[in-house]
């Protein structure tokens, strides 16, 4: 009679790939925009007080103000749909007014929509600030402001066409999976990642000048 004993089954955790890769990929995105911070920092030291200060006289703060809480409350919506996702619920299971029966699809949908709103609130003053008389060439301001925000901006749109892409993958999927959560989960991870940048950006160059 043998006197071996079975070994129990070790389980291994590996992390998801995915996440992994796309943590890393946004790390080196935050070391871009470290570079673009600097650039601001270190242009407004040249400049001088006077040069920058009529810069900073063109710009609507209540309006940017604005534009800013509707993308950060799309963070909020990018969140609630990603909490779906992980249930495996793309779809809404009630009538279209009752929020809390809402599906990973109609949270993104709506995100979507705020953030396509945001491009559209930085196109117009994007539009102001050139009738005024900002613009790229005509001052060391505007080319500083112009480059750091529209950078941002691209990344808002880069993000708007992830969306995109995860919605048309859970309209086209047979069955929603962990696959289709997964990339809901890592498009949010960029998605609440621009929030906390634009924040940033919000803050040092709207808000610190009036300090």
């Amino acid at each position: 009679m043998s006197s071996a004993t079975s070994t129990p089954h070790l389980a291994v955790n590996r992390p998801n790939l995915t996440q992994v890769g796309t943590i890393v990929w946004l790390s080196s995105e935050l070391m871009f925009f470290a570079g673009l911070f600097a650039m601001y920092f270190t242009h407004r030291s040249v400049a001088g007080p006077e040069v920058w200060n009529e810069g900073y006289e063109f710009l609507n703060i209540t309006f940017s103000g604005i534009n800013t809480v509707i993308l950060v409350l799309s963070s909020v919506t990018c969140q609630l749909g990603v909490w779906a996702a992980e249930r495996f619920q793309p779809v809404r299971t009630g009538s279209l007014f009752q929020v809390s029966k809402w599906g990973m699809q109609e949270w993104y949908i709506l995100t979507y929509l705020m953030g396509a709103t945001f491009i559209a609130g930085q196109v117009y003053e994007y539009a102001e600030l050139a009738h005024m008389g900002l613009t790229l060439q005509n001052s060391t301001y505007g080319s500083v402001f112009y480059l750091a925000t529209g950078f941002h901006g691209l990344h808002v749109i880069g993000g708007l066409i992830a969306f995109l892409f995860v919605l048309l993958r859970s309209f086209s999927a047979h069955r929603f999976g962990e696959h289709e959560a997964t990339t809901a989960l890592v498009v949010s991870y960029y998605w609440h990642f621009v929030d906390a940048v634009w924040i940033v950006l919000f803050g040092v160059i709207y808000l610190l000048p009036m300090l």
